[in-house]
């Protein structure tokens, strides 16, 4: 392994953008001098920023270095998709401290590359510098919407439909997975510690294997999601325009309450309607664990929730992947989640809050 002091800071920076060529014809001058130099003529410039620390939003024990670059530029790309916008150019900085390579920060930036890769996104410049404990990542994500095509929250209207793309509950039910296993192998590692007090004559632990069989689905929700342009493009070519969207990142409830906020509306959302994958359901069986919440308040499965006029019905329902979860009403009537026993709950933001705990 390469040590990053070897090549200090710049020579890191040089190292791992030697073979970054700008693709878009908004980005003017990438990476190499003081700033990035882009160019937006006639367009909504869209700008969105994400902070990703170790710790708190990924764990190393069991997310590799190329999932971790993969999943930090989607979750960037994701924001912009959710304003109807296109992504265009990635600014990547980085803190790490002494236990990572420079093959460390090559696998990092080969998933940056391999998600900014799908999308024709530019990475445009950033910042290295050091940590004193474990890794922080921000990254700044720049793009564009044609005037009149961008998209926000409060948009909603009395009767619009509530639609989602995709399946929910699947990224958290991979956490669950991956955090089990966390807990089995460590067990066994001080199991192993204390048969073998004496470090010194201790043989070394025994490859450890997860039980992850038959859960590659759940395992790629969370470590490899994707960014959801597609359903933009499929919005476009049925001529489709979402009158509210927002991705979800932190829970459908959360983002939900996002929209009913911001556009001074209630809804009303059906659980027999939420879309949830079968590999999901049985995992949450697995764990004893009401599958409906875990799809509610999970979060991390970027998929994209946004309204429509009602008169769109028949094209949304022709749209493959897309679910129609409910209906906008009025802000008097209040949020709620209608069972399948047809009684009624009130939908509360149960979703992801990283400072709750700070």
């Amino acid at each position: 392994m390469t040590d990053i002091s070897k090549l200090g800071e710049f020579g890191l920076i040089k190292h791992l953008t030697k073979n970054l060529q700008p693709t878009n014809p908004t980005t003017l001058h990438g990476i190499g001098d003081d700033c990035a130099v882009l160019h937006y003529p006639d367009s909504h410039v869209l700008v969105t920023s994400d902070m990703l620390m170790q710790g708190v939003h990924f764990d190393l024990v069991y997310t590799d270095m190329y999932h971790l670059g993969y999943k930090s530029a989607m979750v960037n790309l994701s924001d912009l998709f959710a304003m109807n916008g296109t992504p265009q150019q990635l600014i990547v900085s980085v803190a790490i401290d002494k236990r990572f390579s420079v093959e460390d920060l090559e696998q990092f930036y080969a998933g940056l590359r391999a998600a900014c890769g799908k999308w024709q996104v530019d990475i445009v410049g950033g910042d290295t510098t050091t940590s004193l404990t474990g890794m922080a990542i921000s990254i700044t994500c720049i793009g564009k919407a044609s005037d009149g095509d961008t998209v926000y929250r409060n948009g909603a209207k009395d009767t619009d439909l509530i639609c989602v793309s995709g399946d929910l509950g699947a990224a958290y039910m991979g956490l669950q997975l991956l955090e089990r296993e966390k807990a089995v192998y460590y067990q066994m590692l001080k199991e192993h510690q204390q048969k073998y007090p004496d470090k010194e004559h201790r043989p070394a632990f025994p490859e450890f294997e997860p039980d992850f069989a038959g859960k590659e689905y759940l395992l790629q929700r969370q470590l490899q999601p994707e960014a959801r342009g597609d359903v933009l493009r499929l919005l476009r070519d049925a001529n489709i325009r979402p009158t509210a969207m927002i991705d979800i990142s932190d829970g459908l409830s959360s983002e939900l309450l996002h929209i009913c906020e911001q556009s001074k509306c209630g809804c009303r959302v059906y659980e027999k309607n939420i879309p949830i994958d079968y590999q999901t359901a049985i995992q949450a069986e697995e764990f004893n664990m009401n599958v409906t919440t875990c799809a509610l308040n999970g979060g991390e499965d970027y998929e994209l929730l946004f309204t429509v006029p009602i008169g769109d019905y028949e094209k949304i329902e022709a749209l493959e992947g897309v679910h129609v979860i409910g209906h906008i009403t009025r802000q008097e009537l209040g949020s709620m989640l209608i069972g399948r026993d047809g009684k009624e709950f009130p939908i509360t933001a149960q979703g992801w809050n990283p400072l709750k705990q700070a």
